[in-house]
């Protein structure tokens, strides 16, 4: 695959890895810094050496896209329900407590593991660490995803995500009541100065947009539906806790609750179009037996 990009106005100055990680959000930052190492990567016909490249205004770059690395990670027989599958995707409801992909705190037992185990095939763009991962779920929120078995559904998926045409929503059940009953969260996010396993609503950083909707108010609770317009690390536990209600047993944005393994937060319906026969498709699975146990106790008004 070759790509042709030129330089506006707005990207001069801008890092060649940072311009190529807009254009390809699919893509890790090591697999775009692994494209300029291998000159596969040319500004105006030349091979920069480095990925920290300062752009110019006009300026031409091509992207050639070779095979995807040797997928390599060790297949494990993890626990996940597959809610559907065919040659090009498959979509997972993914249980609380299980990490998405290999990282440097998590080895192995991630559902990326479990995929290697149970799917044939799977998307190599990512690399070895993330076969198939078009976008993530925090270890301790549950729900759908759905991951590419080839690079042409990998590459579909995470433009509709980007073009905001992959529709996620999520049910979270939030501490206190909110003061409007629906509304939009606008804000930039980036990583907290102060603790660094947190991100945080700042004055700069990426846009992160989320819709909300309160479904029904508990004389403590209420339970909220959200849906994102963009893909922000912890996107909506940071807003909650930004609207002053963070998500109840979200340990590292609000306070940990007795009984609770983590955030009542679940991913229940994803729709998107399919990479092949342009069809919309649309999947929804209920709240996990936790989540809506803790349900029956909040005390309705």
């Amino acid at each position: 695959m070759n790509k042709v990009f030129f330089v506006a106005e707005e990207d001069a100055g801008k890092r060649l890895d940072a311009f190529l990680a807009q254009k390809f959000p699919e893509f890790s930052r090591s697999f775009i810094k692994n494209l300029i190492e291998k000159e596969l990567v040319k500004v105006d016909e030349k091979t920069p050496k480095k990925a920290g490249f300062l752009l110019k205004i006009g300026q031409k770059i091509d992207v050639e896209i070779k095979n995807p690395q040797k997928i390599s990670t060790e297949a494990e027989n993890i626990d996940f329900e597959i809610v559907y599958q065919d040659e090009d995707l498959v979509v997972v409801n993914k249980p609380q407590g299980l990490v998405v992909h290999p990282c440097a705190s998590t080895k192995s037992g991630t559902l990326v593991n479990g995929l290697l185990f149970r799917v044939k095939d799977l998307s190599g763009i990512n690399g070895e660490l993330r076969p198939g991962i078009v976008h993530r779920l925090d270890k301790d929120t549950s729900g759908l995803m759905v991951v590419a078995k080839n690079d042409k559904a990998h590459i579909s998926l995470a433009q509709q995500i980007k073009d905001k045409t992959c529709h996620r929503n999520y049910l979270a059940l939030l501490d206190g009541h909110l003061k409007e009953s629906e509304g939009q969260v606008k804000t930039f996010i980036k990583r907290d100065p102060k603790d660094r396993k947190k991100m945080s609503v700042q004055d700069s950083g990426r846009i992160a947009i989320t819709d909300y909707k309160v479904l029904k108010y508990f004389e403590k609770t209420c339970l909220v539906e959200f849906s994102l317009q963009t893909g922000r690390t912890h996107q909506i536990r940071v807003h909650a806790k930004y609207l002053g209600h963070p998500i109840v047993g979200d340990k590292l944005y609000g306070k940990e609750v007795k009984g609770l393994a983590g955030q009542l937060l679940h991913a229940y319906k994803i729709s998107f179009i399919h990479p092949s026969t342009n069809e919309r498709m649309t999947f929804e699975v209920g709240i996990p037996d936790y989540f809506e146990n803790y349900l029956k106790m909040q005390k309705e008004i």
